[in-house]
């Protein structure tokens, strides 16, 4: 069985004091950069953790999450960081809050950042094209956000579902010729599953789709809505990807004096208060936020094992 290293032993292959390790674990400023990269790279490689009584005896932080978020801006992200912060504050847990810019890099920074600072876990939030190779070490201690990865307990929204639940309602409202305003196919959730949730519904009702893809901004789906209008598209409603979208292509209908239902996925309270006749499908961002607290403090504090869990969505249907 292999050796788990002390702070001496790292000292004495870094060839440095005990002292100067300890500040490396607490994120002094001072310890050169040098010596940090050094003393890093060997805590590291022999995969060391404080044992329980060498956690107790900290004087700082004594208990600690990390939250990465792929943007700070996303309204989405922020509504479920809410629900997290709730139930982690509540537990006595300081939340660290960092942010990826959808880089697997950066995530992995994040991940070792918080490892030398003897973190009790994290929440990821996910995204198209994340690695989590050699990251075995937070099985059971991370849980990410919107998307599932093997060995991780994750906390996923129904994406298909979403669109499915609108598209229902607009049809028994006697709107039956949907337009779709969506996401470039390389997100594989927003983009992709959305999409196929759009496309699956056209054909069951053996009508015609129309759509047009883009990025994830208030001026992408000003563009959509323009270019799906300017084509002359026989619809009778814009179907959104999400709230985002919803309010640039509702800002183009404003502009254009053009009259049609709209719809969003995501239950922005910025669409809702500017566009109060928009109905939008409720993701439990929230709720999400809190269930992926819980699922991370069960792993950490009772021991349970890893889990997936799907949030569901909800109607918030227009004033």
């Amino acid at each position: 069985m292999k050796k788990r290293l002390t702070i001496s032993d790292i000292a004495r292959l870094a060839g440095v004091g005990t002292t100067t390790v300890s500040r490396v674990l607490n994120q002094d400023p001072k310890v050169k950069p040098e010596t940090r990269h050094k003393i890093e790279q060997i805590i590291v490689e022999a995969g060391y953790a404080p044992s329980p009584s060498a956690r107790a005896m900290r004087t700082q932080r004594q208990q600690v999450v990390g939250v990465i978020v792929s943007r700070l801006d996303s309204a989405s992200e922020h509504q479920a960081v809410r629900g997290i912060l709730q139930l982690l504050e509540q537990g006595g847990y300081e939340v660290l809050l960092m942010e990826s810019g959808f880089s697997s890099n950066k995530v992995a920074e994040h991940l070792n950042w918080l490892r030398l600072r003897q973190a009790d876990g994290a929440i990821l939030f996910a995204f198209t094209g994340l690695e989590l190779d050699g990251q075995a070490d937070w099985q059971d201690k991370l849980v990410v956000m919107a998307r599932r990865y093997p060995g991780f307990s994750s906390v996923c929204y129904d994406d298909k579902g979403a669109i499915a639940l609108m598209l229902e309602h607009l049809w028994r409202q006697g709107v039956h010729r949907p337009a779709y305003v969506g996401v470039e196919l390389r997100d594989s959730t927003t983009g992709q599953q959305r999409l196929e949730a759009y496309l699956a519904f056209c054909r069951e009702r053996g009508i015609s789709p129309h759509y047009r893809l883009g990025g994830l901004s208030h001026q992408a789906g000003m563009e959509a809505a323009h270019l799906l209008l300017t084509e002359q598209v026989d619809t009778d409603a814009l179907v959104c990807a999400s709230d985002t979208l919803a309010l640039g292509a509702a800002k183009h209908l404003q502009q254009s004096g053009k009259t049609l239902t709209l719809t969003g996925i995501g239950n922005n309270e910025l669409l809702r208060f500017l566009f109060p006749n928009v109905a939008s499908v409720d993701l439990g961002y929230q709720q999400a936020g809190i269930a992926a607290a819980r699922q991370l403090l069960a792993q950490i504090e009772q021991r349970q094992g890893i889990a997936e869990l799907a949030m569901p969505c909800r109607l918030v249907s227009a004033d």
